[in-house]
């Protein structure tokens, strides 16, 4: 590994959980005898290539202050905005101030806590053949059908060329940041990084990772994420 070849990673985390109808964040959430996302920072601070973690948080969040990885020495804090783009835009930012933009960016959702070093490695080799980018994602097994306005069956689709993404997504941290700043300036939605990405034109592979890399929506996600990580021995 050289000093020409580094890796950063940006954990947006200023989502206030409303899904879950909760007053915590779901990424403050008690799992395993840790919150969610510190699970997750325990995977991305403890990985050999991975030099620093933005975690990007609310103006407003009490919570952050509370975790043990508020002072980690691999972490550094920015604000999150209010959309997922601009607290990954504002992480990119901050992480400009000491990386290069060919620098290659770890983009993880916070309330994924199943994350393996497996899954990371699987990433970085997939870098190393010169494309534009990888974005973590598992095959669709299930039949997919794609509806009418009405509500019907339009039509079966190929679920060969189908996949559901997940995180991380990796790319150049200049790429990344133009991307998104164009993106956000268009008022165009974007619900991951891949399409920003995608929209600039660049085509991202796909890695293919494990289904427990599950993301906290709904809180039956909290007792199959806490069965993955006990069966992994963790914490």
């Amino acid at each position: 590994m050289t000093d020409a070849t580094r890796y950063w990673a940006v954990v947006p985390a200023a989502g206030t959980g409303q899904r879950m109808n909760l007053a915590t964040p779901k990424q403050y959430l008690p799992l395993a005898g840790r919150t969610v996302i510190e699970h997750t920072l325990s995977v991305l601070t403890t990985h050999p290539v991975i030099k620093q973690v933005v975690v990007c948080t609310s103006e407003h969040d009490k919570h952050w202050v509370q975790s043990e990885f508020y002072d980690h020495a691999s972490i550094r804090q920015a604000w999150g905005g209010e959309t997922r783009a601009d607290s990954v835009l504002s992480g990119l930012r901050n992480l400009s101030a000491v990386a290069h933009d060919h620098d290659w960016v770890f983009v993880h959702d916070a309330a994924r806590p199943c994350l393996t070093n497996g899954e990371i490695d699987a990433l970085i080799d997939a870098l190393q053949n010169k494309v534009d980018g990888a974005v973590l994602a598992v095959p669709i097994s299930d039949t997919v059908k794609q509806a009418t306005v009405d509500g019907c069956v339009a039509t079966t689709l190929d679920r060969r060329y189908l996949w559901r993404a997940a995180t991380p997504q990796v790319f150049r941290l200049g790429a990344l940041r133009t991307a998104l700043t164009d993106a956000l300036a268009a008022d165009d939605a974007i619900t991951d990084e891949s399409s920003a990405m995608e929209r600039a034109g660049y085509t991202p592979v796909l890695v293919e990772g494990q289904a427990s890399n599950l993301k906290i929506t709904h809180a039956d996600d909290l007792e199959l994420a806490e069965y993955y990580l006990q069966r992994r021995g963790k914490p």
